[in-house]
């Protein structure tokens, strides 16, 4: 069970990248670095309005060049920082293919019960996951406490399932459209989820 005592005023505001090739055709894409389809750069543009006018203590990135040119076109580029753990989970011998083309060998395989062959499994993850949550913390303030992380599905949906303490194993709880916004919080000094993969065009 993880420890929950971050801040009551922490928030994570959660984006994941706009649409790409596989992520229409609903292939796995963890390290592969493909770029949006113009459609995928369109929704990281709609995600722009609505985040304007709100003040990010920290804007985290997943290296990879589909999370980074959402960021650009969502305007949350200047003063961004990388972060390797936000990277998509690695999975391994499974990237690149569906979840039918996986079952078709390995019936009722689930990324969340079985992990990835030379990839990687949710304790992995959720130790990427506990990391992205610490920086966070260190980065927030009382004056400005909420920190942006743009990055993917599966590792977003890992970091809820983490914050709320089930594990990244929790993430199969929630579904994550492509170029939508969650932001985690607080109820007291609970943890909780504020908003769950919205469309923001408009500010929240």
């Amino acid at each position: 069970m993880a420890q929950l005592n971050t801040p009551p005023q922490l928030e994570l505001w959660l984006l994941r990248h706009g649409m790409t090739s596989w992520a229409r055709d609903g292939r796995h894409t963890g390290r592969t670095d493909l770029p949006l389809l113009p459609e995928g750069e369109a929704q990281a543009r709609d995600l722009a309005p609505g985040l304007a006018s709100q003040r990010f203590a920290a804007v985290l990135v997943s290296p990879l060049q589909r999370a980074q040119r959402t960021a650009e076109l969502a305007g949350l580029a200047e003063g961004a920082q990388i972060c390797p753990d936000l990277q998509e989970w690695d999975y391994g011998r499974y990237e690149g293919i569906t979840t039918a083309e996986i079952r078709a060998q390995v019936p009722d395989w689930s990324v969340w019960s079985h992990g990835c062959p030379d990839g990687e499994s949710c304790p992995q993850v959720e130790a990427r996951c506990q990391r992205v949550i610490a920086l966070a913390e260190s980065l927030a303030s009382p004056q400005t406490p909420a920190v942006a992380l743009v990055a993917h599905g599966h590792i977003l949906r890992s970091l809820a399932g983490t914050w709320l303490g089930l594990g990244a194993a929790g993430g199969a709880l929630f579904n994550l459209n492509t170029a939508t916004l969650s932001v985690l919080g607080h109820e007291r000094e609970r943890r909780t989820v504020v908003r769950w993969n919205a469309q923001v065009t408009t500010p929240p």
